[in-house]
């Protein structure tokens, strides 16, 4: 049989955003982009998934910026490739493209003569469908502005041309915004904001010298967000222009730009307010003169404001520039809220209109808010790397109720491990928090869209390990993290009804369910550190009392309301109403907790923590149920990194940190007690073992080291550990391992390997049995697959873990799980073709 046809497709990341300002950006595409760690992900809002990532940044991606924007999608209806530039931590800036009409995305180019530091903000505009100009602010105290002009086709080169770099000092910028200016002669004015509380205005032709031209006073903080409007005017007279800033001292201020005529004097027509008597600085721009003012003083947030952002113009074709720019502007807070303001019809003065956001006690505020093309949605992200969306439902007047949205990790996800049932997959990451991602049936199009449906544990110290314990019953699993305790948890009532509504959308209740569970959710404590059970004779008490008229404050922990969810969670929901109850502690390691894993038949969990002595690198085994250590297996001196049970349950493989792996035989004698005995030690490469994996049909396993190599070993006759086969050396780093079972008669087998740089393999395994172990001359091993870049990790690939699936006739279907640095879990569906 060869496996020589394999197909692999991305079914499912999960992420959270960097939590930075600027780094999302919602473009005429309709697509949002954000940053991941070092890759760049791109959502689609419609579906609430996230499609691609995009690798190629070597540190965090610190902001994004679509060409064109969603200001600029009016000129943007026939346009078949859109741009998106992203900056990172490094100081490097990157041009991307995607084609709407297939989806693909190609890298550009890399923009020469990066900053010296990290890229703080990025902003252009689109002169054309071709033409546009971008400028970028860094930390190391300069603002590069290029023109670049877009290809007509996809595929096409682009032409970058360097224009300037300003200097700005010590006080570095960190906001941006770029306008045409309304004389018609294609002057741009740039506007930048940042530590020194002014805004400073540069003027310039699209192909010549900026020039300083003012400051504008008035901030008292930091200057954290700046947006033009597009001209506006009555009739067909656009000659005034909008500017709004956003500061850390909580105010929003509009300022205006009116064209004044020859004699120095502003064109005002029409109704004058007062704010427009408040005359600020004259500049000059080639032959044209502006009068600058401040238009509105907006107070209203509590706290810092991050990002302002004008509502993106509607097309008319009445208009002869085609498009009207709504007085409207979106403002996103630290206070947790996003407001829509907008100037009175009678008066002219502006105020809040709409007002959305978090009202739980688990949010931190909001770094950026940003409007969908058409004006009826807008989009926040905030400090715990999650993205909040409303939408407009109102007809008659405005109701703008949340949406659902891509949720993962924001940090390095550490660990990963299916249900036994299939039915989930559960991830541990450094964000400190433990999270559930499921697909979930929708009728709507008769698909299964993978979702985050419950965040068990929310912890204080980043977590390195998780093992869910196999086994029939309910669902439970042990987490370890940077702390010397393992914790328990144990799946409450309305997790097991929301898992059985997303599979089946029913409410019946079959064996994953124990009819005994009288846990309906969880509490966080004050500390965050422990949760506490809700019960369900509780529960029901607390529904039947009357309304109170208490408030919660910020000094209170409010309940939990567990309920039993018919739809894909909200953030809301997921980071407070979805816990697990703490059911036990583990105590016994001297050190912070490191791997961890389970037997299938869900009796015995292993444990170890980081060391570098032997005692304390020593395993712990556990009895599920009672919780006793009934074991403490010495024979690493270093940390072990990786352990895992045979399929028989009878031997437990562990690798460490000192190059050498130990098989144990593990028999059970009583209810307590646990036999075990060190088989095999053996260094078996040049450098850290990162990884190992069984093979599902015998005493077989593979390990991977950081000397860039795969040894696949055979235990004979459960005394000693024979060398099968070394891979062909890989080009890093190997970081995880996962070998999956296909055909046991031939003992055919699929490993997948994870590298230190984010991208993954997929070997083909074959071999005969002689006297009860594999054969060293029948063994083959063929590379069936390198995923695609586009679809691997951007960095270290931390862990791999198969789900099998039905067989379809000849096709077997099955999904691999990944999880790694760049904060992403990723499901790959591997369709393989079985010839004869």
């Amino acid at each position: 049989m060869s496996m020589s046809n394999c197909e692999v497709s991305r079914a499912f990341i999960g992420a959270g955003c960097n939590r930075i300002v600027n780094n999302v950006s919602w473009g005429a595409s309709n697509l949002v982009a954000f940053g991941a760690n070092n890759a760049v992900a791109i959502f689609c809002p419609q579906t609430a998934q996230i499609l691609t990532t995009l690798p190629g940044h070597k540190a965090a991606v610190n902001c994004t910026y679509w060409l064109p924007t969603s200001k600029f999608s009016f000129r943007a209806q026939q346009l078949r490739q859109h741009y998106l530039l992203s900056g990172d931590a490094d100081g490097t800036i990157m041009l991307w493209e995607v084609s709407l009409t297939d989806g693909k995305w190609r890298q550009v180019l890399t923009v020469p003569q990066p900053h010296k530091k990290g890229v703080t903000c990025i902003s252009g505009i689109m002169f054309s469908a071709t033409e546009a100009i971008f400028a970028s602010t860094s930390s190391d105290g300069t603002v590069n502005i290029w023109e670049i002009i877009l290809p007509v086709t996809v595929g096409g080169d682009c032409k970058l041309s360097y224009l300037e770099s300003l200097s700005v000092g010590s006080k570095t910028m960190v906001a941006l915004a770029l306008a045409e200016l309304t004389d018609n002669t294609g002057h741009v004015v740039l506007a930048m904001g940042g530590l020194d509380n002014k805004i400073h205005l540069y003027c310039g032709e699209r192909t010549g010298k900026f020039v300083r031209s003012c400051e504008l006073k008035g901030h008292s903080d930091w200057i954290r967000s700046l947006d033009f409007s597009l001209p506006v005017g009555k009739d067909e007279e656009r000659e005034t222009l909008l500017l709004v800033s956003s500061s850390q001292d909580k105010s929003i201020r509009i300022w205006k730009m009116v064209l004044c005529d020859t004699s120095g004097n502003p064109e005002r027509k029409g109704v004058i307010g007062l704010a427009s008597y408040i005359e600020g600085p004259i500049f000059v721009s080639g032959l044209s003169t502006y009068q600058i003012s401040l238009e509105s003083l907006l107070i209203g947030h509590e706290d810092w404001v991050y990002s302002v952002q004008w509502q993106p113009p509607s097309i008319t074709s009445t208009e002869r520039r085609g498009y009207i720019q709504p007085q409207s502007i979106l403002s996103a807070s630290m206070d947790k809220t996003m407001m829509i303001w907008k100037p009175v019809r009678n008066s002219g003065i502006w105020m809040n209109v709409v007002t959305v956001g978090e009202l739980s006690h688990c949010a931190l505020g909001f770094y950026g808010g940003h409007w969908g093309s058409n004006g009826d949605a807008i989009l926040a992200h905030g400090y715990g790397g999650s993205f909040h969306l409303w939408k407009n439902v109102g007809i008659d007047s405005e109701n703008w109720q949340p949406q659902k949205v891509p949720s993962g990790h924001y940090a390095a996800v550490s660990d990963i491990v299916w249900a036994r049932s299939g039915k989930f997959l559960l991830s541990v990451s450094h964000d400190q928090t433990t999270r559930i991602f499921a697909p979930w049936l929708s009728h709507m199009e008769d698909r299964c869209f993978w979702h985050e449906i419950a965040r068990p544990q929310v912890h204080g110290h980043d977590i390195n390990c998780v093992t869910l314990i196999q086994g029939k019953g309910n669902h439970r699993f042990v987490s370890g993290a940077d702390e010397k305790v393992a914790r328990v948890f144990e799946a409450p009532l309305s997790f097991l009804k929301t898992l059985n509504c997303a599979v089946s959308q029913e409410s019946d209740i079959q064996e994953d369910i124990q009819l005994d569970v009288q846990i309906l959710g969880a509490n966080m404590s004050a500390l965050g550190l422990s949760q506490k059970p809700i019960y369900v004779h509780a529960a029901h008490e607390t529904t039947e009392r009357p309304d109170s008229d208490v408030v919660d404050t910020l000094e209170t922990v409010p309940e939990a309301v567990p309920v039993t969810l018919t739809e894909p969670p909200i953030e809301e929901q997921l980071a407070w109403h979805t816990l697990w109850p703490e059911t036990h502690k583990l105590y016994g390691h001297g050190n912070e907790l490191f791997s961890l894993c389970c037997d299938h038949e869900g009796k015995l969990v292993a444990s170890s923590c980081k060391a570098q002595t032997v005692p304390v690198a020593e395993i712990w085994l556990w009895q599920v149920g009672s919780w006793k250590a009934v074991g403490r297996l010495q024979s690493h001196s270093l940390t072990v990194t990786q352990m895992e049970f045979s399929h028989d349950d009878t031997l437990l493989l562990s690798v460490s940190r000192d190059r050498q792996f130990s098989v144990f035989s593990i028999e059970r004698k009583g209810v307590d007690e646990v036999s075990y005995e060190l088989l095999a030690r053996q260094e078996a490469h040049k450098r850290i073992i990162w990884a190992c994996s069984w093979n599902p049909f015998g005493h077989e396993f593979a390990t991977g080291s950081r000397d860039k190599t795969v040894k696949l070993w055979s235990v004979v006759n459960r005394s000693s550990v024979k060398h099968v086969s070394t891979l062909p050396p890989f080009p890093c780093s190997v970081t995880a391992l996962s070998w999956l079972g296909i055909e046991r008669q031939n003992n055919h087998g699929l490993l997948a390997v994870g590298l230190e740089n984010g991208f993954i393999e997929l070997w083909g395994l074959s071999g005969r049995y002689e006297d009860g172990c594999m054969s060293v001359a029948g063994f083959t091993a063929n590379v069936v697959a390198r995923l695609d870049p586009f679809m691997c990790h951007a960095s270290t690939v931390q862990r791999l873990a198969w789900r099998n699936s039905d067989k379809v006739e000849n096709c077997v279907k099955n999904q691999l799980a990944s999880c790694g640095d760049d904060n992403c879990v990723r499901v790959f569906e591997v369709n393989i073709i079985n010839q004869c």
